[in-house]
């Protein structure tokens, strides 16, 4: 009761999402279609935009209602972006949707250290589990603000389901009696192991380390089905074939063991060895994917909320869905876990005997083994079709650009910029995302990029006709996003909302440059972390790319994805641009006498 009352006290304390006015976000589209259009037909969608937004026109009462739905909803727009930017979406979830965390290599190399620092990490796991459990997981803020802290507990105990049309999510976590197991994975094997005791304490350290060894004695061969591979098949297809699949009673079991468990943790094979400087990018391949069907794929099931991954080589990393989780809470897990590994296992083992961690089967038919060889045959085609480079640029970091009385991330926006115009000759639809978890149940939002200003900064540098004083590139970015005030979730609140309505998509939204302007060629994202870690996830759009960053004080890890198949995009040209871009940046600032 007090629980539910403390939460109820911090819900009421954050505020609704306001939605923005409909002039503004109409104002601002049109902006941001400057650098990217030119003038001709920039005037015709001027023409489209000033109708849509006349008054008393088709936007004003698209508006009305939005603002209704916001009076009588706990958030007027999350539940629609979840359900059309995540549930709707037909893609596999590797690659296309799931971010992948590569976390810095541990000190063990070997099967044994593997299961000590696993041990540790379930433990961990198990203690910030509690804390939010317990409400006792402290309110963060940011600006003054308190945060909305919904989402936390929805990463346990939850699960995407597949099917045909469209997906959704199951939450099986409750506050009282709960599911009270995860699912280790290891050689394509699933394993439902209890982490409570009977008396509902967690299991110690050494406890789970017992249990793990358990779990290696009966999975010593590799399965022949690596049942794991039909979760990243195309959502229609996997859709299918999860209805064929539960169709028997023991395959129904295995899969809602594997759906309710608090989270799964993947123990990997080892991987070839590479060199140092490949390093980094296989290891968050095998992170995102694992790998291929020849590797550690098979080790994965992409519909679970979290996937802790953990090699015998000393990598290690996290995989989340991304319909229930984002990365600030993500962030959050892993501070929390990254701490409790550094201290010592004090608790003893009770003297008391556990239960063997059960093996869960799959009866498999020669429909079910035709789902396993197309699916094995798809995601090695979508493996084979990732480029992926991560790289660590050491000349300077986030420091330095204080220093300088700059924003890092408005900094390194700017080289990612200017390095996709040197290697395309062109500037294009760029989203950063902003949290929106200032307000009661909020998500995400788009930051845009290029401005005017940064258009004109670019096309002048390779001139030599820039200066450190040009335009307002080197400001802070807009933050009116983090206000609730961006302009992407507003405009497709009010192409939805005139869906939901029954009426014809409106024209601004049929019309060729919000085409343009919504096909991202740069997904970029910052990692709110406070170690050396990787986030990396694939480009939204086939001719594009994604690239995230993680800026510490002396340096900046980096990770750049594209598709193979498109001629144009080359995922480790920009890399080298891009440091480049980042080299001539400092120049500007500090000229090399």
């Amino acid at each position: 009761m007090l629980k539910a009352a403390l939460r109820q006290a911090h819900s009421s304390s954050v505020r609704p999402q306001p939605v923005p006015p409909l002039l503004q976000t109409l104002q601002r589209y049109l902006t941001a279609l400057e650098p990217l259009l030119p003038p001709e037909e920039l005037e015709h969608t001027r023409g489209i935009v000033q109708k849509f937004g006349c008054p008393g026109g088709l936007g004003e009462n698209l508006q009305r209602e939005l603002i209704k739905r916001a009076e009588h909803s706990h958030n007027w727009i999350s539940d629609w972006w979840v359900q059309w930017a995540y549930l709707e979406c037909r893609q596999p979830l590797a690659v296309h949707s799931n971010p992948a965390i590569s976390l810095p290599k541990r000190d063990f190399t070997d099967w044994r250290g593997q299961l000590v620092f696993a041990s540790k990490l379930i433990a961990g796991l198990l203690d910030f589990k509690a804390q939010v459990d317990s409400g006792r997981l402290g309110v963060e803020y940011m600006r003054g603000q308190p945060l909305c802290m919904e989402l936390f507990p929805q990463l346990f105990s939850s699960c995407r389901i597949p099917g045909p049309k469209h997906d959704h999510v199951i939450h099986y976590g409750r506050p009282r009696r709960g599911p009270a197991h995860i699912t280790v994975v290891r050689n394509y094997q699933f394993f439902q192991l209890d982490v409570y005791n009977s008396d509902g304490t967690p299991l110690t350290e050494s406890q789970i380390h017992a249990q793990l060894l358990r779990i290696r004695s009966q999975s010593w061969k590799t399965d022949k089905q690596p049942m794991g591979i039909l979760t990243s098949e195309h959502r229609h297809t996997w859709g299918q074939a999860y209805t064929r699949l539960l169709r028997d009673k023991i395959n129904k079991e295995s899969v809602r063991l594997i759906e309710k468990s608090i989270f799964t943790l993947c123990l990997d094979s080892p991987v070839m060895r590479i060199s140092d400087e490949k390093y980094s990018s296989r290891m968050a391949a095998q992170i995102l994917h694992g790998g291929g069907t020849f590797s550690n794929s098979g080790n994965r099931w992409f519909d679970k909320t979290l996937q802790f991954v953990v090699g015998e080589d000393g990598s290690w990393g996290l995989l989340y869905e991304h319909a229930t989780a984002e990365g600030p809470p993500i962030a959050t897990l892993l501070d929390h876990v990254l701490d409790y590994c550094k201290k010592p296992d004090r608790m003893r083992a009770p003297l008391i005997p556990l239960p063997m961690p059960k093996k869960l089967y799959f009866y498999i038919n020669s429909e079910i083994k035709w789902d396993l060889e197309m699916a094995k045959q798809n995601l090695d085609i979508l493996i084979n079709d990732l480029d992926i480079k991560c790289f660590n640029f050491q000349r300077f970091g986030k420091d330095l650009v204080k220093q300088l009385k700059l924003s890092p991330n408005s900094f390194i926006q700017v080289a990612i910029q200017l390095a996709y115009y040197r290697v395309h000759s062109e500037v294009c639809a760029a989203c950063d995302i902003a949290s929106l978890r200032m307000f009661r149940g909020g998500r995400t939002d788009y930051i845009r990029s290029p401005t005017n200003q940064m258009l004109s900064f670019i096309r002048a540098f390779d001139d030599d006709a820039v200066s450190v004083s040009n335009g307002s590139v080197w400001g802070r970015r807009h933050s009116y996003s983090l206000m609730g005030q961006g302009i992407d979730r507003h405009l497709l609140g009010l192409k939805l909302q005139a869906i939901e309505e029954g009426l014809s998509v409106p024209r601004i939204f049929m019309d060729t440059a919000y085409g343009l302007a919504t096909h991202w060629k740069l997904r970029t994202g910052q990692v709110p972390a406070n170690t050396d870690s990787v986030m990396c996830f694939g480009p939204l759009v086939p001719d594009g790319y994604a690239v995230c960053y993680n800026p510490q004080q002396d340096h900046v890890h980096f990770s750049i994805t594209a598709f193979n198949c498109c001629e144009e995009t080359n995922a480790e040209k920009l890399a080298l641009t891009l440091e480049r871009s980042l080299h001539d940046l400092q120049e500007l600032f500090q000229p090399t006498v």
